[in-house]
Formats: structure tokens, C-alpha cells, sequence
């Protein structure tokens, strides 16, 4: 391979960059909501009583150079209370509360860094081919 065929290639490789990395982070983006869905589905996370706090997860996707990136997150008022518990506290309303926690995210956080060294090689080898 020639000089020109080699800067040709990375020209390429380039300009492959940003739609790979947006790809595979939009792909782990929905599978760390898989997880933290999963996990919001009885113990030893919260219990389903509607189905309405599991399906307020949702990804936000958003834009950086050379790539994409997402947020997941809930709106749902309950998510932190159910995440990291509530105990021996009191509301703005005087209601006493003993919930525990029911780690739902965390779990899936760490699940998710274990493995997603795997897409981005995989995501490498389409870029450049190897």
C-alpha cells in the first residue's frame, strides 16, 4: 500500500468515526434501559404495581463531536426514592417514612461497564476494517 491508498484509507476511517461511535453508544444507551427495566420489575428491585415508573425510563439522545452520546433517565418522582430508599425520614406533609432501597440502576450500571468494552472493538473493526 502507497502513501496516498494509506491517507485515502484514514480519510475514510474518518469519516466513519462519528456515525460508529453514535451507533454503538444509541445501541448500549437502550440496553443499559433494558437493564434498569429489567431490574424494575420486582425484587430485589421495586415491585410493579402499574408498569408506569418501569416504562418512564427513556433515553435522550444528544449530540457531541465526532460521535453521539445518551442519557437515560426518569422524570417519575419515586426514582430516587426507590433507588436509594427513605428511612426514618419525614415528607413536607409530616408522613413518616421507613422505605428501604431497591437498587435498580446501580446494578445496571455495573452490569453494563463489564461488557461494553466489546462494542466499541466491534464498532473499531467495522471503522477500519481489520
Amino acid at each position: 500500500m502507497d502513501l496516498d491508498q494509506f491517507a485515502e484509507r484514514l480519510n475514510t476511517a474518518a469519516d466513519r468515526v462519528g456515525p460508529e461511535v453514535d451507533r454503538t453508544v444509541q445501541q448500549q444507551g437502550r440496553l443499559l434501559r433494558a437493564l434498569i427495566m429489567e431490574r424494575a420489575s420486582g425484587r430485589p428491585g421495586p415491585n410493579v404495581i402499574s408498569g408506569d415508573y418501569r416504562g418512564s425510563w427513556q433515553p435522550e439522545p444528544f449530540p457531541v463531536p465526532d460521535g453521539g452520546g445518551v442519557t437515560i433517565g426518569t422524570r417519575a418522582p419515586q426514582g430516587r426514592r426507590l433507588e436509594y430508599g427513605y428511612m426514618n425520614m419525614y415528607d413536607s406533609l409530616g408522613r413518616f417514612f421507613r422505605q428501604p432501597p431497591f437498587p435498580h440502576v446501580e446494578p445496571s450500571v455495573n452490569e453494563l461497564e463489564e461488557i461494553i468494552i466489546d462494542p466499541f472493538k466491534a464498532a473499531c473493526d467495522r471503522i477500519f476494517g481489520s
